[in-house]
């Protein structure tokens, strides 16, 4: 019996044009032989003519209006008394769906957690890739506790209800296990790279870096958000003037401050939102990668996207603040920091410069990011359902 697989995401498709892995799990089961469909479930602010659109990949994206526009008001999507009714023409849909195929739920953050009750699902699967009742700035606020409060019921509702729960770290593993109260059905999936994508394409964007600029590029590729210690790079950027920052993707941070003083020194680079396809492009002007993140609760749970990309594409990694990924710790691979301390970052880089053109150590990069294939996490989460 073929499948229908329903995602809940935390936006439209294409929101921020940035690739997370929900995106790449959700083509996964597009293209899996026993899948009849996949409807891509997110939330929205505005109003939409019609619930669903089909998506160029063949997804299908079906969309829940948010109370109101505003931000402030997303709490809505934890809390089912706002979203009960909107999700019955959906239900409708599936119900005579299930004569013919089974219906399996994916919940890729926890948002409308009335639908893991008002079912008969074949299967629910949480896939947990971030601590999401943690402030991503670190914070503490009364708002960030109203937020971490709702948040925490639903998902301890949908943790409660899966029959399967998938975690990209062991950090996020043993908090879903603490509230459970048992490992039975906890799995750890780290996250993957795109492995051909990055390793076989050899162009560079053009027309980004100074002209006649020919020193070391340190590159963050990603969602640029609070959680990056901005005061960091800027007082690496003033230390060493001959390295240039650049930095590619949507500005997260809501104009923080921090990100504007760091955009106003005079060798950092910010591109803006990028085309996903692009990426490797911009990956290629890029001679070291660089994951500058504070430390904080939220950081403890993060496995980056990022780290196996650049490896992929033969660049040494440095990262911050990130104990999920200190296993891959290797020299003149990928150096691991526990300190925001300047100097440190500058002695490790100006380590991995002299290693950037080494053909051995490329060759050990890209043999480590290979077998960390998206293609293989996915097979082995399938069998999972």
């Amino acid at each position: 019996m073929k499948s229908i697989h329903i995602m809940v995401a935390t936006g439209e498709w294409a929101q921020d044009q940035l690739r997370y892995r929900r995106h790449r799990l959700a083509e996964f089961l597009q293209n899996h032989p026993e899948t009849k469909e996949v409807i891509w479930l997110c939330p929205t602010p505005t109003q939409k003519k019609e619930p669903y659109t089909r998506l160029s990949n063949g997804i299908k994206q079906w969309t829940i209006q948010d109370v109101l526009p505003h931000k402030v008001f997303r709490f809505g999507r934890y809390i089912g008394l706002f979203h009960k009714t909107k999700l019955q023409p959906l239900f409708q849909y599936l119900k005579e769906a299930q004569e013919k195929y089974a219906v399996n739920l994916w919940y890729t953050f926890p948002g409308f957690p009335l639908l893991s009750e008002s079912f008969s699902w074949n299967t629910v699967i949480y896939d947990c890739s971030d601590l999401w009742t943690s402030p991503i700035n670190g914070k503490n606020s009364i708002l960030a506790n109203f937020r971490k409060n709702i948040i925490s019921r639903a998902e301890n509702r949908i943790i409660q209800r899966a029959d399967k729960i998938t975690c990209t770290s062991e950090y996020l593993s043993m908090r879903v296990v603490e509230k459970l109260g048992s490992k039975e059905k906890v799995f750890t999936f780290e996250n993957g790279v795109e492995f051909d994508l990055f390793a076989k394409n050899l162009t560079q964007m053009t027309n980004i870096l100074p002209d006649h600029f020919d020193g070391t590029v340190l590159g963050f590729i990603g969602g640029i958000k609070p959680k990056l210690d901005f005061d960091l790079i800027k007082e690496v950027a003033q230390k060493k003037r001959e390295w240039l920052f650049l930095f590619v993707g949507p500005d997260g941070t809501n104009d923080h401050p921090k990100f504007k003083e760091l955009l106003t020194e005079g060798n950092v680079l910010w591109t803006g939102s990028v085309a996903p396809c692009d990426v490797p492009k911009y990956m290629n002007l890029i001679d070291i990668g660089i994951m500058p993140y504070k430390s904080s609760q939220y950081n403890q749970a993060v496995f980056p996207l990022k780290l196996f990309e650049f490896l992929a594409a033969g660049k040494s990694v440095l990262g911050m603040h990130l104990p999920s990924t200190k296993k891959y710790a290797e020299e003149s691979i990928y150096a691991h920091l526990d300190t925001n301390n300047t100097n440190q970052f500058i002695k490790i880089c100006e380590q991995l410069e002299g290693t950037i053109n080494d053909e051995i150590l490329i060759n050990r990069r890209k043999k480590l990011a290979k077998s960390k294939n998206w293609n293989k996490v996915f097979e082995d989460m399938f069998l999972l359902v």
